[in-house]
C-alpha cells in the first residue's frame, strides 16, 4: 500500500470528497493484490472509514450554531447581535 492517511489529512474540507474515492480504489487495489486478510487491506479500509467519519464530523461542525446564533439569525438587529469595529 503506497497511501497512507497523513497524505491524506492534507487534502482539506474540499477535497475530502476526492480523497474518501482515492481511498476506496487504493483499498480495493491493496485487497486484490495483498488478499481480503492481509494487514494491508485493514488498513487500507481502516482510512477510508477515518476520512468518512472526519467527512461526517465536518459536516455536523457546520450544522451545530448556538442559541445565541440562532437568536441573531431570527433578530439581526438586537442588541446582543450588534457587531462594534473598534
Amino acid at each position: 500500500m503506497t497511501t497512507t492517511l497523513n497524505s491524506f489529512e492534507t487534502a482539506g474540507a474540499a477535497n475530502l470528497e476526492e480523497a474518501i474515492i482515492e481511498a476506496i480504489t487504493e483499498a480495493r487495489t491493496t485487497c486484490e493484490l495483498d488478499g481480503s486478510n492481509s494487514a494491508g487491506c485493514a488498513v487500507a479500509w481502516d482510512i477510508v472509514e477515518e476520512l468518512q467519519a472526519e467527512k461526517a464530523d465536518q459536516q455536523q461542525a457546520k450544522s451545530k450554531k448556538t442559541s445565541l446564533e440562532n437568536y441573531c439569525d431570527r433578530h439581526p438587529e438586537s442588541v446582543e447581535c450588534l457587531i462594534y469595529d473598534v
